[in-house]
């Protein structure tokens, strides 16, 4: 048990989930995003820790908690969805009123996901992705105002 030796920062590993998905490699970012949701699924309420011990994962249990980790903490309750973002590629183009899910996956535990009043310049839309086979598809459930959905394959 160590803070800054071997210890996981699900803050940090959302930041190195977002730059692999920068450069392209989203099923990485998914298997970080898996491991993240993993242990939360242990933590009381699902609220993450600012760390947990960096120890061998064990069958059927969950992570060994380092023993003064704030809990919750402001940081790590924003990794799930910076790793969110970036498993779907989600970015947004102001200028031409458009939400873009560039390449989107979806990981392994998560079939469907459901983005509801995402604004752009005086515009909100309501968008599901849920896998298809190997892809992600995108339905728009509710527009108003010009915005666009674009998904890329």
């Amino acid at each position: 048990m160590s803070y800054h030796n071997g210890s996981v920062w699900p803050h940090d590993n959302a930041l190195i989930g977002a730059g692999l998905a920068r450069y392209g490699f989203r099923e990485q970012a998914a298997r970080i995003f898996e491991g993240i949701f993993s242990a939360a699924t242990y933590i009381d309420l699902r609220r993450l820790p600012e760390l947990f011990c960096g120890l061998p994962r064990r069958e059927t249990q969950g992570p060994t908690f380092y023993p003064v980790a704030c809990t919750p903490q402001a940081w790590a309750a924003g990794a799930p969805l910076l790793l969110l973002q970036a498993c779907l590629g989600l970015r947004f183009d102001a200028e031409a009123r458009q939400v873009i899910f560039e390449q989107p996956i979806l990981p392994e535990f998560l079939g469907e996901v459901v983005l509801r009043n995402l604004r752009l310049d005086g515009g909100t839309v309501d968008v599901t992705l849920r896998r298809s086979g190997t892809h992600v598809v995108a339905d728009v459930l509710r527009r108003d105002g010009p915005v666009r959905v674009i998904v890329t394959t």
